[in-house]
């Protein structure tokens, strides 16, 4: 399968060719120095977008973790709430016990 290399690529190649050019060097050696060096362009743009979609799943598996969590916190909290919300009750309940014992002995 071959790819197409846009023209800026080929362009870019052309002019680093040219660029490297030695004495006595033909045109058609130019062009295919030129043609390695946009085969070389074409395979760095290709790892690079590669690079770019592993980072882009990684960066989706984290969030799909992170709202995972923060729906197990989420169903976690109305039973922790509903511990906690005996806790003080109790502690109501047994102070006015005591208030009401110890005035009813000293009274």
């Amino acid at each position: 399968m071959k790819t197409k290399i846009s023209k800026e690529t080929q362009e870019q190649a052309m002019k680093v060719a040219k660029g490297t050019t030695k004495v006595g060097q033909t045109k058609e050696q130019t062009k295919l120095i030129a043609q390695g060096i946009e085969k070389g362009i074409a395979e760095y743009k290709k790892q690079q977008a590669k690079k770019t979609r592993e980072r882009d799943k990684q960066r989706k598996q984290k969030a799909k973790q992170q709202q995972s969590r923060t729906e197990n916190i989420e169903q976690e909290t109305p039973q922790e709430v509903k511990k906690n919300s005996t806790l003080p009750w109790g502690l109501l309940a047994l102070s006015w016990v005591f208030f009401i014992s110890y005035y009813v002995v000293t009274g």
